[in-house]
């Protein structure tokens, strides 16, 4: 049987925690299994990398920022090894060099393209533990690049689907996914189990339990996940295509403060003008969210969408740089906001699951902004400051308490 293992920053944290981690990894080991095992970075050690750089730049170039964030995972990954070794494993750390995991050339959100396995294999064939750089790639230029924050998460996924591996096990300092983030929702309960579509929604709308490119992957590639602590031994959630319990009416609810609402007021009330907008961002590799475009007056309309905190001032420029050819009149940035989702396939089968949420913000006094569906998903936009009310009190009004 062939294991994929991903502990994130806080399960290698600092030496205990890390030895913790071999122990845990040579348990499967020893009862005949391969083991791979993924790394990010220890601790809050990218927060670190980030507040040097930008003590010597406030705007440092991507590419330099990925050579630099490198360092992190290598550091785990070296320190991991020299644990397996002191407790008598032999075991070898590889970078994303030594495995060759290509991607593109995004630096800063890279996407993997392909994973050459036969050096992974070697060492598995020699009955080492093998312990890979999470989070990084090589680009076409030879140059480091890295996957986005949580992308640790993907390059499991990614060497699961390559190996053909048995389990895919995502350890974090959870017990699993919860329908809700317990830090904010002390009701919030754990699930047993979760679809990849579901999943993927709550990764994309702000629960930070995977990184969503991973599920993306992971359905794809039918690669069965498994959610658990690094802290404990229990059962944790499987993420996977079916999952046959009776269906609650929502699954859970997520809450993501990290974005912007960008207004472009008075664009002209045409065909292709929407494109145009959003054609500028995509090739600026900036993701949309929500979007509201208002009904056409006087040969103009409004157009409003979310994005990452990270991209809007990027985005702001970008439609700066475009607005002779865009033709708007001013552009509006709000950066507190907070998109609130609910997720659930029960949704499909239920009508007035969208009327109950916005009940309930009515009856918290709760103003919305934008509004944003699918067949298993409402988002919507409210001011940041009552986020956490927000969350709790539909957390409630759909019971998905314990």
């Amino acid at each position: 049987m062939l294991v994929v293992k991903k502990f994130g920053g806080t399960s290698v944290a600092n030496a205990e925690r890390i030895m913790n981690v071999a122990k845990r990894c040579i348990e499967d080991y020893q009862k005949g299994n391969d083991v791979v095992v993924v790394l990010s970075a220890m601790g809050k050690y990218t927060d670190e990398l980030i507040e040097k750089a930008k003590e010597v730049n406030p705007k440092p170039p991507k590419r330099e920022m990925d050579m630099l964030f490198t360092i992190g995972e290598q550091m785990s990954v070296a320190l991991m090894a020299m644990a397996m070794d002191k407790l008598g494993v032999r075991a070898i750390s590889l970078n994303a060099f030594q495995v060759a995991m290509h991607t593109t050339s995004a630096y800063g959100n890279a996407r993997l393209k392909r994973i050459d396995s036969e050096r992974i294999r070697h060492e598995l064939d020699d009955r080492k533990i093998v312990i890979v750089t999470g989070f990084q790639g090589v680009n076409k230029y030879d140059d480091y690049t890295t996957l986005g924050r949580g992308g640790s998460d993907t390059t499991a996924v990614a060497l699961a689907a390559a190996l053909h591996a048995d389990a895919c096990e995502i350890y974090t300092d959870v017990n699993g996914v919860y329908t809700a983030d317990p830090r904010l929702v002390p009701k919030a309960r754990k699930l047993d189990a979760i679809t990849y579509d579901e999943m993927l929604d709550l990764a994309t709308l702000g629960a930070g339990v995977l990184h969503n490119r991973s599920v993306e992957m992971a359905k794809k590639y039918g690669v069965r996940l498994v959610v658990r602590s690094s802290l404990n031994n229990s059962e944790g959630t499987v993420v996977k295509e079916d999952v046959k319990v009776e269906r609650m009416l929502i699954s859970g609810v997520a809450l993501d403060r990290e974005a912007d609402r960008i207004s472009v007021i008075g664009l002209r009330d045409e065909p292709g003008v929407a494109f145009k907008l959003f054609d500028a961002l995509a090739k600026k590799n900036i993701n949309v969210d929500v979007i509201l475009q208002s009904i056409g007056r006087d040969g103009t309309k409004d157009i409003s969408f979310t994005v990452a905190d990270t991209n809007a001032d990027e985005a702001f420029q970008v439609l700066q740089d475009n607005k002779a050819r865009l033709a708007f009149k001013d552009i509006k940035v709000k950066k507190e906001v907070a998109k609130l989702s609910i997720v659930g396939a029960g949704m499909m089968s239920n009508p007035g699951v969208a009327a109950k949420m916005f009940e309930c913000l009515y009856n918290a006094g709760i103003n919305i902004n934008m509004i944003s569906t699918s067949e298993i998903r409402v988002t919507v936009l409210i001011d940041e400051d009552e986020g956490e009310r927000a969350i709790n009190a539909v957390h409630d009004a759909f019971g998905l308490d314990e």
